[in-house]
This record gives structure tokens, C-alpha cells and sequence, in this order.
């Protein structure tokens, strides 16, 4: 009769360390590759690369995506999340630059952006943590909307309507944040078991709610 509690006790904390292990590994990895796509970003605007255009952009980052997912059960998986990671940032340098370069006061928009960023997946990632609410019910939600604001931001691309990109990007920006709680939900209840899928859902969360944050930190203040 005593084997049963105690062996449901050494269940539970097998699973609550195997949690722990890809939560951890998650955010070495996510850190990691935050540091390289910055280092690539840097390198882009240092050299004033030209933005790719968006065909460019949108083969390789559908492209690297497709081989980091074949390959995320492997060591290459840790390549191709690399690669995926640094290519995001070559794109991402550019962009910077044209804030930097026409706007005013670009260097603050650009830290503002940045800084907002930071606090705002911190802020949600540690109510996820400690809160342990679920938040799965937000998966149909989230992909409707995600695809969604997608479509809808290359419409307002290729017809040149920036009241409509304006409000794809506010989109995105709650998108975005509901992305983070629903990943880092999906991580500390299991739902999650592989750190470079989940270091891929909330790097391509934090690099959009940036972006987004630009844009529209960006708008509000050009004259």
C-alpha cells in the first residue's frame, strides 16, 4: 500500500525535473541565439547592407524554419536554429539603420523598442511561470490571428497602405504577447518537450514584437 504514494511522488518529480531541464535549456538557447542574431544585425548595419526585399526574406525564413523543425531531434537542429537566428538578424540590421538614419530621434525609438521588448517578455514569461495557469486555450486563437495579421501585412505591403500595416503591427504586438504566454505555458506543463522548437516559437515571438514595437513607436513619433 505505501509503494503507491510514494512512487506517484517520484513520478511527479520526474516530470517537474524534466520540465525544468527544457525550460532551462530553452532559455540558454534562446539567450544564445539572441546574442548571435544581434552580432548578425550588427554586422548588417555596420557594413549598410541592403534589406533583402521581402522574397528574399520570407524563402529563407520559411526555409531555415523547415530545416530547423526536420531537424530539431538532432544535433543539427542546434545548426540550422543558428543559422535561422543569424539569418533574422541580417535582415533585421536595415531596418534599424532606416530608423536610425531618418528619423530624428531614431536612436530612441530604437532603444524604446528594444527596451519595451525586453520588459514585456520578461514580465510575461515570469507570470507564466508562477502563475502555472494554463493557457493552451489561446493555440486556435493565436493561429487565427497570427495568420491573420500575415496575410494582412503583405496586403498593406504590395498596395502601399500604411493604415492598415499600422494596425497589422498592433496586431502583432498582442499576437505576439500571447505567443509568449502560450509557449511558456506549453513548456512548465509539459506540452512542450523540445527546447529548440520552443527557442524557435518565442525567438520568432520576440523578434516580430520588436519589430511591431518599432513600427509603431516610430509612427507616433515622425513629424
Amino acid at each position: 500500500m505505501a509503494q503507491f504514494p510514494v512512487q506517484a511522488i517520484s513520478t511527479t518529480s520526474a516530470g517537474a525535473l524534466s520540465t525544468n531541464k527544457v525550460l532551462r535549456n530553452t532559455y540558454l538557447l534562446l539567450g544564445a541565439t539572441l546574442a548571435f542574431s544581434a552580432l548578425t544585425a550588427g554586422l548588417s548595419m555596420a557594413l549598410n547592407l541592403p534589406h533583402p526585399g521581402i522574397i528574399i526574406t520570407l524563402v529563407g525564413y520559411f526555409g531555415l524554419l523547415f530545416a530547423t523543425s526536420k531537424t530539431q531531434d538532432s544535433a543539427w537542429g542546434l545548426f540550422w536554429v543558428f543559422a535561422l537566428t543569424g539569418f533574422m538578424g541580417v535582415t533585421l540590421g536595415p531596418i534599424v539603420n532606416m530608423y536610425l538614419k531618418f528619423l530624428p530621434n531614431g536612436h530612441q525609438v530604437v532603444t524604446t523598442a528594444l527596451g519595451v521588448t525586453a520588459v514585456t517578455f520578461v514580465g510575461l514569461s515570469a507570470y507564466a511561470v508562477k502563475s502555472g495557469r494554463d493557457f493552451s486555450f489561446m493555440g486556435g486563437f493565436l493561429t487565427v490571428g497570427i495568420l491573420g495579421a500575415f496575410v494582412l501585412g503583405l496586403i498593406a505591403l504590395f498596395f502601399q497602405l500604411p493604415t492598415l500595416s499600422l494596425a497589422v503591427s498592433g496586431m502583432f504586438v498582442l499576437a505576439m504577447g500571447g505567443l509568449i504566454l502560450f509557449e511558456t505555458s506549453n513548456i512548465i506543463r509539459g506540452g512542450e518537450t523540445n527546447y529548440i522548437a520552443a527557442t524557435v516559437t518565442l525567438y520568432v515571438a520576440i523578434y516580430n514584437l520588436f519589430t511591431s514595437l518599432l513600427h509603431l513607436l516610430g509612427v507616433m513619433s515622425d513629424d
